[in-house]
């Protein structure tokens, strides 16, 4: 009983947490997905003044840690005077991040396409980007969904370092009410619960959509 009433105690705190993880998780998959489309773009066109740029991009935001890109953009960048709030400069990081790995996705399914479909698309006069757009891309996301969604449960966990420039999500939410009730151990769990919840929960999203997707695409 002691337990539960430790939980119940915690629940707003904990629930204003959950709040702004979801937030940072969703804003920073669209901001991660805009950019990761356009880096796998980049990526595949055959002219390396766009090439290069964009892959040492992606090389460097996979080859270092994100939170030391979290304080790059949040303690870093104002010395060049460019500040963020903690909200955005973590949306911003978290973006970022993601579309790097997002473009990988991306571009592995979109050159995964077969070369059949690009030949059949300039035989009836479509353009590059016209068959980007219309035929290959529409088939390489529905190939990408299951990375992509992958991306999105690693984002939910990744939110907790953005705790780090105070930002009150789940695990500066938790840190909180241990400060005040002095239980570490269960409220950890607790977290470790909820942080398992909620990819549980988008895993599911990713199955349904995966066979949405499916369907739409069987003969």
């Amino acid at each position: 009983m002691e337990i539960l009433e430790l939980l119940q105690q915690a629940a707003p705190t904990l629930a204003k947490g959950v709040g702004y993880t979801l937030l940072f998780a969703l804003a920073s998959m669209l901001g991660g997905l805009v950019l990761g489309f356009v880096l796998a773009v980049a990526r595949i066109v055959p002219w390396r003044p766009i090439h290069w740029p964009a892959a040492i991009y992606v090389s460097m935001m996979r080859g270092t840690p994100l939170l030391v890109q979290i304080f790059v953009v949040y303690y870093g960048l104002p010395g060049m005077g460019i500040e963020f709030s903690p909200l955005t400069a973590g949306v911003l990081t978290l973006s970022l991040n993601a579309s790097a790995y997002l473009s990988e996705s991306l571009r592995g399914t979109i050159l995964g396409v077969t070369r059949g479909q690009w030949n059949a698309a300039f035989s009836v006069g479509l353009t590059y980007f016209q068959t980007l757009r219309y035929i290959i891309v529409p088939q390489a996301v529905r190939i990408a969904v299951p990375s992509m969604s992958n991306t999105l449960i690693s984002l939910i966990k990744d939110t907790s370092l953005v705790s780090v420039i105070t930002v009150t999500e789940l695990m500066l939410a938790t840190k909180e009410v241990i400060a005040v009730t002095f239980r570490p151990l269960p409220l950890y769990v607790a977290a470790a619960a909820i942080y398992w919840m909620l990819s549980l929960c988008f895993e599911a999203l990713q199955h349904r959509l995966e066979k949405k997707l499916g369907k739409a695409h069987e003969i």
